[in-house]
């Protein structure tokens, strides 16, 4: 019991530490805790791919499927140029019949907890270049890149829930 209460606290505290400014955060990536928190978090069966690396990528016409995983609120307010929504409450069911197995795929979500899981999911079904997005939508927009909705580019961001709004430092907080 005592170290179920340690871990609680411990999470807590990486929690509560304040996010680095947006301007430290666009040039050096993650903050410290923020870095920590996705330690935890990650169980490193998915490779990830860094924000500007898939940024860079994106800039090349097919180069990449984008798949968002989070929920259908959270895909409205924005997503990604091009990404295809995957309900991550049904993802364990899912095929993908439309999608060529060799194809790169990029998944993400807020922070990258749910998208490694469906990472899982597709490396099982026999996709060979799977990728997670490093730190997630969340790190995506703290590094300025941008996102998108039904009516075009926008600033709006669904932080999930207000705990982990904590991390997200750029946008306009929507939720949904």
């Amino acid at each position: 019991m005592r170290s179920t209460w340690g871990v609680l606290a411990g999470l807590l505290c990486l929690l509560a530490l304040p996010a680095c400014s947006q301007e430290k955060v666009a040039a050096a990536g993650p903050s410290p805790a923020y870095a920590q928190l996705l330690r935890t978090l990650y169980r490193e069966t998915v490779p990830t791919i860094r924000p500007a690396e898939l940024a860079a990528l994106c800039q090349q016409p097919d180069a990449v499927v984008l798949l968002d995983t989070r929920t259908t609120a959270e895909y409205r307010v924005s997503h990604l140029r091009g990404a295809r929504f995957v309900n991550f409450e049904q993802y364990e069911q899912a095929t993908f019949p439309d999608l060529p197995r060799n194809r790169p795929v990029v998944v993400y979500c807020s922070v990258g907890y749910r998208s490694e899981r469906v990472g899982e999911r597709l490396k099982a079904l026999g996709f060979s270049n799977v990728r997670n997005l490093y730190g997630g939508i969340f790190e995506w927009v703290n590094e300025g890149h941008a996102v998108y909705n039904a009516q075009g580019r926008t600033t709006d961001i669904h932080p999930y829930s207000a705990l982990w709004s904590l991390w997200l430092t750029r946008g306009n907080k929507v939720y949904e």
